[in-house]
């Protein structure tokens, strides 16, 4: 289980970033990314994402 972010969706508020415990998220220009390496899984981004830009990818 992946999570990742549609960039189409996301405004680059980087809510995500602040409540990911392993900083596995980082803004790529005005939107932001996750790196999967680094990802747990733990959901926190997607819950915070005001926008429903982020998901699961199985």
């Amino acid at each position: 289980m992946a999570y990742k972010i549609d960039p189409v969706k996301c405004i680059g508020c980087g809510s995500c970033m602040h409540v990911c415990p392993v900083m596995a998220i980082s803004k790529d220009g005005a939107k932001c990314k996750i790196d999967p390496a680094k990802c747990i899984s733990c959901g926190a981004c997607a819950g915070q994402c005001p926008v429903g830009a982020i998901s699961v990818d199985m």
